[in-house]
């Protein structure tokens, strides 16, 4: 038993002796069956996660599109509006000069009427002091007999007018 003095040989049949025992109670295949579950946990977590991005880049496209539709309705509404706005102020720049041409020309009718009205007014007055000037000068000049003749033919010649 010298062989056991030397510690490689022991330690080589120690070794073997261990290798034996794991392979008596099936150890290799107990940590291949661990090491193939964890290996399949792995792939299916690595699936997972391959799934999950997948979903996170169609929700990602999903709401770029939906963000680009948005921008794109925002710019359609502004112009809409300044459009709209555009229109507004030429319909208010219209409406305000009809509105200006119809006040001028209610100031040029009441200017005329006024003036109208002054030149008539100056008329009937004119024609008053002439009737009353022409009343004196006949009053002056005009015989009782002639007042008379000229009244009665007033009143013939009214009379036939009226009939």
């Amino acid at each position: 038993m010298d062989f056991l003095n030397n510690t490689d040989i022991v330690v080589a049949i120690a070794f073997l002796i261990f290798v034996g025992i794991l392979l008596y109670y099936r150890v290799p295949a107990l940590v291949l069956g661990r090491l193939d579950s964890r290996a399949e946990q792995i792939r299916r977590d690595l699936a997972e996660a391959r799934e999950l991005r997948e979903e996170a880049q169609a929700l990602l496209a999903q709401y770029e599109r939906r963000q680009k539709e948005v921008k794109e309705q925002a710019e359609e509404i502004i112009r809409a509006a300044k459009l709209d706005a555009e229109r507004a102020m030429e319909a208010g720049k219209v409406e305000i000069r009809r509105s200006v041409e119809r006040r001028v020309k209610n100031a040029t009718d009441q200017i005329e009427a006024a003036e109208a009205a002054a030149i008539k007014q100056i008329r009937d007055r004119a024609a008053a002091v002439a009737v009353a000037a022409a009343g004196e000068v006949i009053r002056e000049r005009m015989s009782d007999a002639d007042a008379r003749a000229l009244l009665d033919r007033s009143i013939a010649e009214v009379g036939a007018r009226l009939h």
